[in-house]
């Protein structure tokens, strides 16, 4: 298979033949990866090491892609399990409320910040001079790859086969059918996925037409539909340290096992799975299925017990701070300096954010319906009906008339000029 003559180099960072000898591979084991294994080999003439990082996929045997790997033809194969350092990065998500357009906790984008430090650190122990990455010329993890890997060290260089090669999706199952490399995919189920201890998120096939409904029972790996969903509701306890959880119902346990318990416990009820229209870096609109049920669930109770320990003015800074964490980490932008300033505001708010939030789960609904915390600003004495002496009500009247004053006045001097015109009309 030839690269297609129309594809042209013009990036610094993309690498050409002849210029290097050693290929460091970002492996997941799947089609398209699996594929460019054995094409970079023929096409670059260089050894391929594949890597393949552990950030919580449940779908895949790790050993059994390390053994693909091998058996394609890679000179050496690892796998690194990195589980605990991108939980580190699900916390940060977690107190940046991480939501992207509506539902999209921005599983991928996170995941591509840990395999690209992960890679970074393999290439230079093994003296690898590129990496090659399975993204398309029309994604976003394309920018984030390559931008990323290339800040952490601008050296290195980048090989992108799938912008290269002229084979489309049915093409590739046909090379790999020929070629007689295994592959989940084919022509009757061309869904695919990405997979992380955070989100799993779904592409191809009815869900890449906006006007076709997904066939959710097709699609979803993670997830009950509210149909096959439980007839009985289910609560959950979650225990927050500054803005991190460390608790399910009273019992401490690392993050990444209660990622693990809540996408499970989230899945069954049905929560926390999206299908909504994307729009990415590079300009195009798309529409993805996002199944995301302990992020889900986790942000509705952190950001219901970050707003009950934070004033109104801080709540509506705190959203657009969020807004703007989301969309550049979105946006191939996690290492830009304006995000250490907004890392440095989240951090602060989130000191606060400690307590138990009580979360109802029935059949895709998620409610964060009991809040409790050192920090609260809710006084019962002053926000009670009954007859409270902490709250002075004598105030309230010259309270309304100064607080309704602009309004007034405002109002007033447009009915005036109203009546003004039309005596003149």
């Amino acid at each position: 298979m030839n690269a297609q003559t129309s594809y042209t180099k013009v990036a610094s960072h993309e690498a050409h033949k002849g210029t290097f000898d050693t290929c460091l591979l970002l492996y997941s084991g799947g089609l398209d990866t699996s594929i460019m294994l054995k094409w970079i080999q023929e096409e670059y003439e260089c050894d391929v090491i594949a890597l393949t990082i552990n950030i919580g996929q449940t779908a895949d045997d790790l050993d059994s892609i390390k053994q693909k790997a091998m058996m394609l033809g890679a000179k050496e194969a690892h796998v690194v399990d990195a589980t605990d350092e991108f939980a580190a990065l699900c916390a940060e998500a977690v107190k940046a409320n991480a939501d992207y357009q509506g539902g999209y906790a921005l599983g991928c984008p996170l995941g591509r910040v840990m395999i690209s430090k992960i890679a970074v650190q393999v290439a230079a122990e093994f003296n690898c001079q590129v990496i090659a990455h399975g993204c398309t010329g029309k994604g976003n993890d394309q920018i984030r790859f390559e931008g990323y890997i290339t800040t952490l060290n601008p050296e290195l260089k980048i090989i992108a086969p799938v912008r290269e090669w002229s084979m489309g999706r049915d093409e590739q199952i046909a090379y790999a059918e020929k070629n007689g490399i295994p592959v989940e995919q084919t022509k009757k189920s061309p869904y695919s996925y990405d997979e992380n201890m955070w989100a799993n998120t779904g592409e191809g096939g009815e869900i890449e037409d906006p006007g076709q409904i997904p066939p959710l029972e097709n699609i979803l790996k993670w997830c009950n539909t509210p149909q096959t969903a439980p007839d009985e509701q289910e609560q959950v306890v979650i225990q927050f340290e500054n803005g991190v959880p460390t608790a399910l119902n009273g019992s401490p346990i690392p993050l990444k096992e209660i990622i693990k318990k809540l996408n499970t416990l989230g899945g069954k009820h049905g929560v926390g799975y999206f299908h909504l229209i994307e729009d990415r870096v590079v300009g195009l609109k798309v529409r993805g299925v996002y199944e995301n049920p302990a992020a889900h669930i986790l942000i509705k109770a952190h950001k219901n017990l970050e707003q009950l320990v934070s004033t109104r003015e801080e709540n509506e800074l705190k959203t657009v701070i969020d807004q703007k964490w989301a969309y550049l980490c979105y946006g191939a932008k996690y290492f830009e300096p304006v995000m250490d300033n907004l890392r440095a505001f989240i951090n602060e708010q989130n000191k606060k954010v400690t307590g138990e939030v009580t979360v109802r789960l029935y059949k895709g609904n998620c409610e964060a319906v009991a809040l409790t915390s050192p920090y609260s600003l809710f006084d019962e004495n002053l926000a009670t009906f009954n007859t409270s002496a902490d709250f002075n009500q004598n105030a309230s009247a010259g309270f309304i008339e100064l607080w309704n004053l602009p309004q007034k006045t405002a109002w007033q001097l447009k009915r005036k000029a109203e009546i003004a015109a039309r005596k003149t009309a």
